[in-house]
């Protein structure tokens, strides 16, 4: 199947069931990250996914891996950390540090998907109240976090990064229970890996993660008062 290219003037998306099933999921390529676009593909199930020097590739994958916030897994571990006062979590303080830490290169690679263009657009997406940052604090030094989009009652997760252990897991951990409390009935965590399996993520077909889109990702960002420290109780 030939992968149709995006032209900047087009915001809709190729049908997904039309994605590739190797590799898994890629749909189109080309356009902008304008953040009408962006918004555009997340609601319709597709995420942009390219490495710097790339045309953008827009993928679909099928199964998607999700997170529903009332089932994430909590060790015993992480439950004696929530019971400590080591860190502080808190959100939307930090958004630009969170997305060029989450950018910088890991252990196991030298790349990143993150471009610099993908840094612009979701930054812009933050200044509109659609991108957040979760973010993991001790002693005033930012130590872990995440960040993501909030369309509607869907959360959309981009990347997180730890710079001490289980900071990144502190992170999910806090979100799933604040959207929880905020009725978000899934985190849509994109591509299977062992980090997030460890979390509870789960794989759902395709089309029922559209079905959930359909129902919930509806309308911009919800307001909800995103900028706040959030506690475990």
């Amino acid at each position: 199947m030939e992968i149709p290219w995006l032209d900047t003037e087009q915001l809709s998306f190729p049908d997904i069931n039309l994605a590739l099933q190797e590799p898994n999921g890629l749909l189109a390529v080309g356009g902008d990250l304008s953040g009408e676009r962006l918004v555009s593909a997340y609601q319709a199930g597709v995420f942009p996914w390219y490495e710097e020097g790339q045309p953008i590739l827009w993928w679909s994958p099928n199964p998607r891996c999700v997170l529903f916030p009332s089932r994430v897994h909590i060790s015993r571990s992480m439950r004696k950390l929530m019971r400590t006062d080591r860190f502080e979590i808190r959100c939307d303080t930090a958004f630009a540090d969170v997305i060029e830490r989450c950018a910088a290169p890991r252990s196991y690679t030298d790349g990143t998907w993150i471009t610099s263009a993908m840094k612009a657009a979701y930054i812009d997406l933050h200044n509109q109240g659609i991108a957040h940052s979760i973010e993991v604090w001790e002693n005033n030094e930012l130590q872990g976090g995440l960040y993501g989009l909030a369309i509607g009652r869907v959360f959309f997760g981009e990347s997180m990064f730890s710079r001490v252990a289980s900071a990144s897991k502190l992170a999910l951990v806090s979100l799933c229970r604040q959207l929880e409390q905020w009725d978000y009935p899934i985190i849509d965590c994109q591509v299977d890996n062992p980090h997030l399996r460890s979390m509870g993520a789960e794989m759902l077909p395709r089309q029922q993660f559209a079905e959930y889109l359909a129902r919930f990702a509806t309308g911009g960002g919800q307001e909800q008062p995103w900028r706040i420290s959030w506690g475990y109780s």
